[in-house]
């Protein structure tokens, strides 16, 4: 039974969930089987859920059902009611929450009722919440026409010679399709960059040109972000696309929900990254920038965790413009968001990472030493730092001995892809950089050269770097 829908599902419930799904079950409108409310409470008791012992069905069986013979399908009957009570629990919550479309959906059924006095006052009401709600998302735009269509609807059985709204439905369903069709197209384009998807974007152009031509469609947020955006991936030698995105989110931020609002960030920072990787360094501090306002801002929080690797790139690219203290505030206030699996082995890899890039290698080379993960990619990047260290500080047999390590670790690796080839060239060339005379201007020149054209290669600029101080 562990490995049920229904057990799943239940492990997502929260306290608050578990009360008042309780209440649902014991309505007779919801369900009327004792059993499965029997099953519910035994597994949201104690330890219940996350023990397999506790999730045989044979053992619940008995406890529902006392010393009778089990009985498969009665056990999975019960299983089944309980499911499904917990779907419409859940679909019946999550409407709740959206308090624009259930007065929406309330004021249908006063129409399709005939009860004008309940519809008109239903509406009334479904629109104060519209207009009161902070967010300005796509999503409101959708509210908006289902308002303005179901007022439609009522308007037009009411005879020809009445007014109607729709002008107001057609400027309403325009927004919603204009937001919905540019937030989707720029999930495709940076999708298709990472996995060379082959998308046909639709009416996409002929969206842009429809906006271009109609600029007072950009004084509307939730089209405006996703215009600037997607044009600023698609277009990456117009830095003024970038700039109007940016605008966009520091003045607008406050109007789309968190979870959107962050996929709107990281877009922004996608196209610092690409600048940064076409050999544009001053978005090192644009991207930061970001960075650094939404972690203030709480942004890359979602669900109260933050991810290892929003984590990991905040911190590496204020590493590489020596915000040092930045990082060791970070580090002290934020670890406390990833997940606790991940905590202690970021936490430790990133103060020693500070420790390096700070030059402080007597306290960066002991944590790297003791450095112990799983992650196969973090563990080889602790010991490139550990080479880096013992070349510079001329310890060439710890070098030596890591370097032999190092090599055992990835074959041992099996499964690495483009990160084995990375690795297998850092290696190659530290060899070579070792066995190298410090005199020798043709040789130097000949692994300058050669290190220049390896491809894929990490940490090309530090052994470009070391080749000059000979």
């Amino acid at each position: 039974m562990k490995k049920s829908n229904l057990v799943s599902i239940l492990k997502t419930f929260d306290k608050k969930e578990v009360r008042e799904f309780k209440k649902w079950l014991k309505s007779p409108a919801h369900n009327q089987r004792q059993d499965v409310i029997d099953l519910f409470q035994y597994l949201v008791t104690g330890r219940h859920l996350s023990s397999d012992k506790f999730l045989d069905k044979k053992r619940i069986f008995s406890a529902l059902f006392g010393s009778r013979e089990y009985d498969d399908a009665e056990m999975r009957q019960t299983m089944y009611f309980l499911f499904k009570a917990v779907e419409s629990f859940l679909v019946y919550d999550e409407l709740l929450k959206d308090r624009v479309r259930s007065r929406t959906i309330l004021a249908k059924v006063y129409r399709q009722r005939q009860l004008p006095k309940l519809f008109k006052k239903t509406m009334d009401a479904g629109q104060k919440m519209q207009e009161k709600q902070p967010l300005r998302n796509h999503q409101y735009y959708e509210h908006e026409f289902a308002l303005q269509f179901e007022q439609y609807t009522y308007l037009s059985g009411l005879g020809r010679n009445v007014p109607n709204n729709l002008q107001k439905v057609s400027d309403a369903s325009d927004k919603a399709y204009l937001a919905n069709k540019l937030q989707l197209s720029c999930f495709m384009i940076a999708h298709q960059a990472v996995f060379k998807a082959d998308y046909d974007m639709g009416m996409l152009q002929e969206v842009l040109g429809y906006i271009a031509t109609n600029n007072s469609l950009l004084e509307i947020p939730a089209i405006a972000v996703y215009y600037f955006g997607f044009k600023a991936i698609k277009e990456k030698n117009s830095e003024d696309n970038y700039q109007k995105l940016k605008e966009q989110i520091r003045k607008y931020s406050d109007l789309f929900p968190a979870d959107e609002i962050r996929v709107i960030y990281l877009l922004a920072i996608n196209y610092c990254i690409g600048q940064i990787n076409a050999g544009k360094l001053n978005y090192y501090n644009e991207s930061f920038e970001l960075y650094a306002l939404g972690i203030k801002k709480n942004i890359f929080l979602e669900n109260g965790v933050m991810s290892r690797f929003t984590y990991s790139n905040a911190i590496i690219n204020a590493l590489n413009l020596n915000e040092f203290e930045w990082v060791e505030n970070f580090i002290a206030g934020y670890s406390q968001f990833l997940e606790e699996k991940h905590r202690e082995s970021y936490v430790l890899f990133y103060r020693a990472r500070l420790h390096f890039e700070r030059g402080q290698y007597d306290k960066a080379m002991p944590l790297f030493a003791q450095y112990d993960t799983d992650d196969t990619l973090m563990s080889l990047l602790a010991k490139t730092m550990l080479l880096k260290m013992y070349y510079e500080l001329d310890e060439y047999n710890a070098l030596d001995s890591l370097l032999d390590s190092m090599r055992a670790y990835i074959q041992r690796k099996k499964v690495m892809g483009y990160h084995k080839s990375v690795f297998k060239n850092l290696l190659k060339y530290s060899r070579k950089l070792l066995k190298i005379m410090p005199n020798d201007a043709a040789q130097i020149q000949k692994l300058k050269t050669e290190i220049e054209n390896a491809d894929p290669i990490m940490e090309r600029k530090w052994l470009l770097e070391q080749l000059d101080k000979m």
